[in-house]
């Protein structure tokens, strides 16, 4: 199993307007969400808050970098960047488990802590879902895929 690991590279392989587009959409959700919690109020806004902000032009934006890249290889490339795309989605899903593990955890921590504390806490919630997601996640695409492979033999 391969540890969890940062990259920088990926970042060069964008273009500047590409992170404007982001830059927008993710500002563009937060004045969004500041909107509806201040006509509706917290708890509301909240719901929306949660909603992956830039999601959709990451997803999409992730699609265009692999269909490109296969072009210059000299290949269509259209299944590998929809694969690109749908393995964003399954991490961003991760990523709202320990969102969901953090907001949670807060809530119960505040009422009963100080602010820090409950900051502190909710995090290392946060972590423990989000690592412990990625690794059942693991075990089970493993396991499928050999499954998969045993069946086609």
């Amino acid at each position: 199993m391969s540890p969890i690991r940062f990259s920088s590279s990926s970042l060069k392989q964008g273009r500047w307007y590409e992170y404007l587009i982001r830059f927008a959409l993710g500002g563009a959700a937060t004045v969004f969400t500041g909107l509806v919690s201040g006509r509706y109020g917290a708890a509301v806004g909240g719901v929306f808050l949660a909603l992956p902000a830039i999601f959709c032009a990451s997803a999409t934006l992730i699609e265009k970098h692999e269909i490109r890249r296969k072009r210059e290889a000299g290949l269509i490339g259209k299944r590998r960047g929809q694969m690109a795309a749908a393995v964003d989605a399954a991490g961003a899903a991760l990523g709202a488990l320990g969102m969901l593990a953090f907001a949670v955890c807060f809530s119960m921590l505040v009422l009963r802590s100080n602010i820090p504390v409950a900051f502190v806490g909710a995090s290392l919630a946060w972590l423990t879902i989000a690592v412990a997601a990625w690794y059942v996640r693991r075990k089970m695409r493993s396991q499928t895929s050999g499954f998969a492979n045993s069946r086609t033999r």
